[in-house]
This record gives C-alpha cells, sequence and structure tokens, in this order.
C-alpha cells in the first residue's frame, strides 16, 4: 500500500463516515514531465463536460494514441485538485490512482482504500470483497473523491470496476488508447486527446533545452521541422529532446541523424528521457498494444496487415487496398501456422477478415480511420517502428503485395478519380522510399511507371519531368543502361521534356532511345513502336515537319501490321500522322484521317475519353484550316465544355481548347469574345506551364493577334517584340515559329507606321500549337 506524501489531520466525519485520518490517497501520481505542457484545449474540454455532469457521477475519458500525453494531463489536472486547499466547497478527501492495464492492478488499488477506510470488508484477504466493498461505499459518501483509472486496455473489465456515486462530489478520471462505445455513455464522456500543436511542440523543445542550461542547441526553424517529423508526439519529443542535452546535438544536427534510416528509433529516441515515467525504448511504448491487439486477433491477419500499412503514408491511404486479391493471397500466405507445411495449405483469406482484423487495430488505436471507407491513417513513429521489425527476408514479398494492390485500384482515367490517383502518387513513392530497391528488383514494378504517367495524365508536367528524371538515374544504377527497364524510363523521361516544352532535349532523347530500342528490342517491338512515335512528337515539335511527316507515316503502317486496325496504340499513330499532315498543309488529307480518328476513338474509348477529346480538338483545327469556320467553331465550343467537365478546369488541355476557341471567334470576326479569351489563356498558360514553355509564348502571339484586330496596335507590336525575342531565345533563329513569329512583328511595326492599315492583315495565328498529339506515349 502507498500512500503519497501530504498533509494529514483528523477531522469529524460526517454521520455515518468512518473515523480515519482525512485525506486518504492511495497510489502513486506520476511526476510530471520536464517542460510540461499544459494542452489547454483538452482541459477546457474536461471542464466543459465536468459543468455539464447532471445528476449522476460524471467520469471523463483521456482517449488518444500511445504517447500523446494521457497520464501526464491526468496527472496534471490530479494534482491541481489533490493539491488544493482543502475547504467545504473544494481540495479532496479522498484521491485513489490506479493503474488499468488489468484488472488486478484496479483492485489491488480498491482493496488499499478499504482498509485505510477501515471498511467491513476491507482487512479481508479477499482482495475482491475488500474492492467490492470500497465501490459500494461511494455512492453513501458526502467526502470528495477522485478515481483515476489510468491506461484502460480492455474496457468491458473495467466496466465491472467502474465507480458509481454522487455528481456533487465524486468524479472519475480515466485515460485509454481505446475509444470502444463501452468507454462513452452512462454519463461517461470521451476526450480525445490529439498530438501537440506546432505552437506547443516549439514550446515544449525550447523550454527543455533551455531549462537543461541549453538554449544554443534549439533552432526555431529546425525544430519546426524536426516536429513535424516526429509526428508532433509528445513521447518522442521528450526522448529527442534527452538525446540532445545527453549529445549535445543541436535540433538541426538531431534532424539530420533522425532523417537517416539506418539510425534505429531506440538509438534517437532513448529510454532514459524524463516523458511520462515511461522509461523504456520508445519502440516498446509505440507498439505496446501490438501484443494485446495479437491476443485479441482471431483472424491472425492484424500483425501482416499492420506491415503492409506501416509501407504506405502515414497521413492516409485508401483503405481499399487491403481486400484486393493481391494482398489477399499475401495475407493468406503469412497468417501464422501450427506448422510450417500448414502456411502453404491455409484456406483463403475473406474480405469480412480483413475488415475484423482492421477493426482490432483501430480498436486498439495502432490504426485511425474516420469511417470504414474512409483513408487509414496511422502515426509515422508507430509506422516506423514497425518497419524496423519486418524481417528483410520478408520485406520484397511484402512490398510487391502492396505495389500489386495499388496497381489493382488505380483508376484506368486519371481524371475519373483525381483524389485517388493522388493518394495512389503518394503512397508508390514512399513504398519505394520505404522498401528501395525491392519493387526494382528483379524487374522494375509497374506501379514505378504509373506515378509518370499519372503525373502526365493529370497535366502536372513539371512535376513529372522530376520524378522521371529520378527515376532514369535509379534505373541506371540498378539494372545499367542497356536494360529494358532503363530504356522505359528514358522514353517517359523524354516525352515528360516534351510536355515541359524543353524540345531539344526530348528530340536528343527520344533519338538515343529509338536506336537503343531498335538495336535491343529489334524494329517490329510494341516499345519501338512507341519510340518512334514519340521522336516524330518531337520532330513537329522541333519543327521539322518533313521528318515528323515520314515518321509518322512509318508508324502508322507498322502498327496496323503489328497490332491491328484498332488497336489504341494504332488509333494514335493515326491521331499522330494527322497532326503532321496539318502541320504539312496537307490540309485534305488531316481531314480525312481526323474523321476517321475521331469516329474509331468514339466507337472504341467512347465519347468522354481523353483521346476522343484529343480527336475532337484537331477536327476542329482542320475544320478551321479548311476554311469551315462555323463547323470549327461549334466542335471548339464543344471542345472546351467538354474538357472543362471531364478533366477540370485546371489541366493544360483546357488551354489548348481554349487558345482554339478564340481562333474561332477571330475567324468569325469576334473580336472581343477572341481578345477576352486570349488574356485568360495566356495568365493561366504563365502560371500552370510557366513563362518560357512553348505554349505560353503560343498564347503570347495569339494575344497580340487579337490585339491588332481591336485596333490595339502599341500593345500588339510591344507584344510581338516580346514574342520574337522569347521564341529566338528558347526555340532558335530558324524554327518555324520563330520564322511565324519574325513576320508578325515585321507587319505590326508596317501597320504601326500606317495605321490606316489593319495591323492583323497578313498575321499569323499559332493554331498548329493547338493540335494535341496521342496522350498513350508513356509506356507501361
Amino acid at each position: 500500500m502507498t500512500q503519497i506524501a501530504g498533509d494529514a489531520y483528523f477531522q469529524a466525519p460526517p454521520t455515518g463516515e468512518p473515523e480515519v485520518e482525512w485525506p486518504i490517497w492511495v497510489g502513486t501520481v506520476p511526476k510530471l514531465a520536464a517542460a510540461f505542457q499544459p494542452r489547454p484545449l483538452a482541459r477546457e474540454a474536461v471542464t466543459q463536460a465536468r459543468a455539464e455532469g447532471g445528476s449522476v457521477v460524471l467520469s471523463q475519458v483521456l482517449a488518444g494514441d500511445g504517447g500523446v500525453g494521457k497520464s501526464q494531463l491526468a496527472a496534471a489536472l490530479t494534482r491541481e485538485l489533490r493539491d488544493q486547499e482543502r475547504s467545504e466547497g473544494s481540495g479532496l478527501d479522498l484521491l485513489v490512482w490506479a493503474k488499468a492495464t488489468e484488472s488486478d492492478q484496479i483492485i489491488t488499488a480498491y482493496a488499499d482504500a478499504a482498509e485505510q477506510l477501515g471498511l467491513t470488508g476491507g482487512a479481508s484477504s479477499d482482495l475482491a470483497t475488500a474492492a467490492e466493498a470500497f465501490l459500494a461505499w461511494l455512492p453513501t459518501t458526502e467526502r470528495r473523491w477522485l478515481i483515476v483509472l489510468d491506461d484502460i486496455t480492455d474496457p468491458e473489465v473495467a466496466d465491472a470496476w467502474w465507480p458509481d456515486g454522487n455528481h456533487r462530489n465524486g468524479w472519475v478520471l480515466a485515460t485509454t488508447r481505446r475509444t470502444d462505445a463501452l468507454l462513452s455513455g452512462q454519463s461517461r464522456k470521451l476526450i480525445r486527446l490529439d498530438l501537440y500543436t506546432p505552437e506547443e511542440a516549439h514550446a515544449y523543445l525550447h523550454r527543455r533545452l533551455t531549462d537543461a542550461g541549453h538554449p544554443h542547441l534549439y533552432d526555431p526553424d529546425e525544430a519546426g521541422r524536426l516536429a513535424e517529423e516526429l509526428g508532433h508526439l509528445p513521447l518522442a519529443l521528450g526522448h529527442a529532446a534527452a538525446y540532445m542535452i545527453n549529445k549535445r546535438c543541436s535540433t538541426g544536427d538531431y534532424l539530420q541523424r533522425f532523417r537517416d534510416t539506418g539510425n534505429r528509433l531506440n538509438d534517437l529516441l532513448p529510454a532514459n528521457a524524463d516523458t511520462e515515467g515511461y522509461g523504456r525504448p520508445v519502440t516498446t511504448a509505440l507498439l505496446i498494444s501490438l501484443s494485446a491487439v495479437q491476443a485479441a486477433d482471431t483472424t491472425g491477419l492484424a500483425r501482416p496487415l499492420l506491415e503492409l500499412i506501416a509501407l504506405m503514408d502515414p497521413l492516409g491511404h485508401p483503405a481499399g487496398l487491403w481486400t484486393t486479391p493481391p494482398v489477399k493471397e499475401h495475407l493468406r500466405t503469412s497468417r501464422p501456422g501450427r506448422r510450417r507445411w500448414l502456411r502453404t495449405h491455409q484456406s483463403a483469406v475473406t474480405t469480412q477478415e480483413v475488415h475484423t482484423a482492421l477493426d482490432c487495430l483501430r480498436t486498439y488505436a495502432l490504426i485511425a480511420q474516420d469511417t470504414d471507407q474512409a483513408p487509414i491513417r496511422v502515426h509515422a513513429l508507430t509506422a516506423r517502428a514497425i518497419r524496423e521489425t519486418i524481417p528483410h527476408e520478408g520485406l520484397p514479398a511484402i512490398a510487391h503485395a502492396a505495389a500489386d494492390a495499388i496497381l489493382s485500384v488505380w483508376p484506368d482515367l486519371d481524371h475519373n478519380d483525381r483524389d485517388l490517383s493522388a493518394a495512389l502518387r503518394v503512397n508508390t513513392i514512399l513504398l519505394d522510399q520505404h522498401t528501395h530497391p525491392r519493387l526494382w528488383k528483379p524487374t522494375t514494378h509497374g506501379c514505378i511507371y504509373q506515378v509518370s504517367i499519372s503525373l502526365t495524365a493529370v497535366g502536372l508536367y513539371e512535376q513529372a519531368l522530376e520524378y522521371d528524371q529520378r527515376t532514369v538515374q535509379q534505373s541506371h544504377e540498378i539494372h545499367g543502361p542497356d536494360h529494358p527497364d532503363t530504356l522505359t524510363t528514358r522514353s517517359n523521361l523524354a516525352v515528360s521534356y516534351r510536355d515541359a516544352g524543353r524540345t531539344r532535349e526530348a528530340l536528343e532523347l527520344g533519338e538515343q532511345v529509338l536506336a537503343e530500342r531498335e538495336r535491343l528490342l529489334g524494329p517490329d517491338h510494341p516499345d519501338t513502336l512507341t519510340a518512334r512515335g514519340n521522336l516524330a512528337g518531337a520532330y513537329g515539335d522541333a519543327g521539322r515537319t518533313r521528318e515528323a511527316l515520314e515518321l509518322d507515316e512509318q508508324v502508322l503502317a507498322d502498327s496496323e501490321r503489328l497490332l491491328g486496325p484498332d488497336h489504341p496504340d494504332t488509333l494514335t499513330a493515326r491521331n499522330n500522322l494527322a497532326v503532321s499532315y496539318g502541320d504539312a498543309g496537307r490540309t485534305r488529307e488531316a481531314l480525312e484521317l481526323d474523321e476517321q480518328v475521331l469516329a474509331d476513338r468514339e466507337r472504341i474509348l467512347g465519347p468522354d475519353h481523353p483521346d476522343t477529346l484529343s480527336a475532337r480538338n484537331n477536327l476542329a483545327i482542320s475544320y478551321g484550316d479548311a476554311g469551315r469556320t462555323r463547323e470549327a467553331l461549334e466542335l471548339r465550343e464543344q471542345v472546351l465544355a467538354d474538357s472543362e467537365r471531364i478533366l477540370g478546369p485546371n489541366h493544360p488541355s483546357i488551354l489548348s481548347a481554349r487558345g482554339n476557341l478564340a481562333i474561332s471567334y477571330g475567324d468569325a470576326g469576334r473580336t472581343r469574345e477572341a481578345l477576352e479569351l486570349r488574356e485568360q489563356v495566356l495568365a493561366d498558360s504563365e502560371r500552370l506551364l510557366g513563362p518560357d514553355h512553348p505554349d505560353t509564348l503560343t498564347a503570347r502571339n495569339n494575344l497580340a493577334i487579337s490585339y491588332g484586330d481591336a485596333g490595339r496596335t502599341r500593345e500588339a507590336l510591344e507584344l510581338r517584340e516580346q514574342v520574337l525575342a522569347d521564341r529566338e531565345r528558347i526555340l532558335g533563329p530558324d524554327h518555324p515559329a520563330t520564322l511565324t513569329a519574325r513576320n508578325n512583328l515585321t507587319r505590326a511595326r508596317s501597320a504601326a507606321e500606317a495605321v490606316e492599315l489593319p495591323s492583323t492583315a497578313t498575321a499569323t495565328a499559332d493554331d498548329d500549337g493547338g493540335r494535341t498529339l496521342g496522350a498513350d506515349t508513356k509506356p507501361e
């Protein structure tokens, strides 16, 4: 029996009260950690809940993940109430602090209280009988009491020993990682205790290091980044601060060590930190619920599921990943068997079993999820602790199961579910980081390529370029320069160069990829056809129209011969040849091919597929080139409306659609509408693509034409001078677009000298800039 030191005195008891020395303290209230943070939001919730208590004894249950400071806050609230001066309206007569991990701990604390109170049965050797006597006494007393049940692990067990009493003088405070329904209702109020706020994390680190005599170790900028890396977890921040104090290590130096995944958590977050009295390694503290999970898990799937979850984005990943066939097959072979041979003969895993295992992980707060369909979250340090326990020999199978699951749920068209696509991109990148290089061996997993394809599909061209540059380097290091997988990453990089407007680099890399694929794979391999088509597009971008046309004709003939006339790659090749016909001024052939491509894509892909929108856009351009102004305008209005509906307002394809509609407005004499649309296109292009992207140069050129059409000669002249300077700098002096800009500037200067001449009499709009090549140019 442990009695906390305090001023004891005898007070005449109310009628029926035992004659004992008050106050009575049972159990040990934990010391407050150094630099303790008062957690005002949670305190306010506790105060408000007590005020709303009603006519029965009120219980507040502080619930939260391991290490968020539940016991520390409970200790602070307890100490404040215990240390108040005892008077008629304040202070405590009885305090019982009971560890509640096991029922025996609760029973023992209650029996101690019963013995000190001198209750009938309190001195019994039967602790349960004494504990029951104490519970029976609580509703009868007028004494002010507080019972703290710290760290409830089994709500059903705790419920059997939950105090009852008078709301005017009794209070129960509990802490737990659980959020079961049993912990709320019946005058029990569940109060979530979350992580430190950024301000609390800063305040803690600054005060902790300063109080230790080392304020120079604190750097506010690095401290903020460190707090983010540690997930604002109070326990982890306490351990980290102890490490910094002991090693005389600054926040910046510690952050570098923490980011080095070669360092283990238990070395970086030592057990001898004075936080919450844990006194054990942080890995143990973070995963303390795991043994309880495995004991309660009837499926045998909770541990292997947690290992998969630990490889994902801790901020959230799609819950549907874990009921996919690849994961269920992995779980089947991972389920523990009584004998080794049983593991290969395990029965199939059901979706219900997966949900049951996830429920178990949620119950013990190892994962978090707002609803059954919401993304699954896990604290970053918990995930890292789990990863550090995964055997190296088992990691490849886990990594590939997760990667297969990601590919299985990836939308066929990214714009159909942008949020899901974005989440899968992030989770693929993190999965690769956590398991590298397992997803690259023996060959590169398809999800690595899918990130690049997805970034391009949603118009994030700069991000795709940066990603492809990294994958080229990684594949070169892992596979070597001549491996087919390395050629695939280089092909994707060439496409990203084109999308980013870096034409020269796209062309040079495209020529290299085609030569290597012809040498290693042969001239008729599908990847070689893809490389040939991509190079044709780069030739077109560079103004080398004849070479682009010849290559496109070859690609179409080869695709029809090898893949068939209706294969999606054949439709792409036909589309690209139509673009080259238009570039070469062969308007009739371009128009006929565009009409065929649109009909084929509507039939095979459907009317709303992005490639169908591209075909409709190109046909509208051919209508314009053929002088069929009304048909071009009507089709371009349809293309813009469909593109905004399907792709969203900020996709780069929308800029092309708007720019092309502005051309039709100009052709139809609707000058004001053309000018307004072109101003919008230029502003959006500069924002989304950057000021030097070729499409931005096109938008600038076309706005100059609208200024001329509107009689704003000076503005037209200034913009054309800028367009010529930019094109000479970016595209070179001999690029066809540069020649067009030079011709337009000459005409504009003549118009400015002779105002009676319309300033755009012979100016050329960059209609070609609105043509779109096939989208299927990044092979998986």
